[in-house]
C-alpha cells in the first residue's frame, strides 16, 4: 500500500528522528547508506518534507536535515501524504478507476477493513511513538 518512496522517506526521518536536532543536523550522504536508500533519490525525497514543514533544514556550512520537537510529533501519514499524495491511500488495490463501495473491485471487500485499519495506524503513529525507547539506527536498519 505504500509506494517506495514513502518507505524510503520514513526510513529517512526515523534516521533523523535518532540522530539529529537543532544542534546537530545531518547531511543526505550521512544517511544513505546506512539506511539503504539511493543519495540523490533520498535528498530529493528529505527536500519534499522540508518544504511541508514536516522536517527542518538549514542551509549553509553548518546546515543539514533535523528534527525539532515539533517534527517529532508528525504522523506518518502525514509523510505518507506529502510524498504519495492523498489519492495513493485512497486508490484501489488493484488499479481499478471506478473501484468504490457501489462499484467495488473482487477485491474491495476482502482489503477494505484492513486497509482502513492501516490508514487510521498511518494517522495515529507519530514519529516519536515510533522511536520512543529506541537508542540507536541499528535497531531500525540492521547492518
Amino acid at each position: 500500500m505504500l509506494s517506495n518512496s514513502s518507505k524510503y522517506a520514513i526510513k529517512g526521518v526515523l534516521y533523523l528522528a535518532l540522530n539529529s536536532n537543532a544542534d546537530h543536523k545531518v547531511l543526505v550522504r550521512d544517511i544513505y547508506d546506512t539506511i539503504h536508500v539511493p543519495e540523490a533519490y533520498l535528498a530529493k525525497l528529505l527536500q519534499e518534507l522540508s518544504r511541508h514543514g514536516i522536517i527542518s533544514s538549514t542551509r549553509g556550512p553548518k546546515g543539514g536535515f533535523y528534527l525539532s520537537d515539533e517534527d517529532r510529533k508528525h504522523t506518518l501519514l502525514e509523510i505518507v501524504k506529502v510524498i504519495d499524495g492523498e489519492n495513493r491511500l485512497n486508490s484501489c488495490v488493484m488499479g481499478i478507476r471506478n473501484c468504490d463501495m457501489d462499484n467495488p473491485c473482487v477485491l474491495h471487500k476482502l482489503v477494505g477493513g484492513n486497509k482502513s485499519k492501516f490508514i487510521n495506524v498511518l494517522e495515529s503513529t507519530t514519529i516519536l511513538d515510533l522511536i520512543d525507547g529506541k537508542k540507536g539506527v541499528e535497531e531500525f536498519f540492521p547492518m
